[in-house]
């Protein structure tokens, strides 16, 4: 069996009320040449439920801590490139693969930054360039390599994107916005984190 062009990693936690849409976005895709990994961590909704729906490989854990699901993610997956995903947030349009995919066979990057939006507005071309989500990057898997998330419950994005870019690669940039950041939705790590619940 040959591997996929994609793997689309979504760590989700309690996220019942908001992850079908964003399920759905990668559903609806166009580009079909990807698989889908949920990993339902330290859920008491119906999320894992909800995911065997929609995704190839779902993934139970108890971890609390959306960098170490990340990493069950990336372990599970069989891709080409990553794609990641938070749970509450989704694709802005159904050609947003394709997109991915057609600029990576021309210019096989291992890394390809993607234009997202924010807050309503876009964020993308030289704006792009000093992003550090995780979610708005292609990686391909062999760069990844065993270089991992922390086990940190804020920003381990941040450190796992600062570990990639210490490395040599090769990088792109693709000037479309395709990525919905549902940003401060209740109950999320930032929103908590804004309320000074976390640290």
């Amino acid at each position: 069996m040959s591997e996929p062009f994609f793997s689309v990693i979504v760590p989700a936690h309690n996220a019942a009320e908001y992850i079908r849409k964003g399920l759905h976005s990668i559903r609806k895709q166009i580009f079909k040449d990807y698989e889908l990994i949920v990993v339902a961590d330290a859920c008491d909704d119906d999320t894992a439920l909800i995911s065997l729906d929609y995704a190839d490989k779902t993934l139970v854990r108890r971890y609390g801590l959306d960098g170490l699901a990340r990493n069950d993610g990336i372990r599970a997956a069989a891709g080409k490139y990553i794609l990641f995903m938070d749970d509450d947030d989704w694709w802005i349009h159904e050609y947003a693969f394709d997109m991915i995919a057609e600029k990576l066979v021309l210019d096989p990057v291992d890394v390809l930054r993607f234009g997202f939006i924010w807050k309503g507005r876009g964020y993308y071309s030289q704006e792009q360039k000093r992003n550090i989500a995780v979610w708005s990057k292609a990686w391909r898997r062999e760069w990844i390599g065993d270089t991992r998330f922390p086990a940190t419950l804020y920003w381990s994005d941040v450190e796992f994107d600062r570990k990639m870019h210490l490395k040599e690669h090769t990088c792109a940039t693709l000037n479309q916005a395709l990525y919905y950041y549902n940003y401060l939705r209740p109950g999320s790590i930032s929103w908590r984190k804004e309320k000074g619940e976390i640290e």
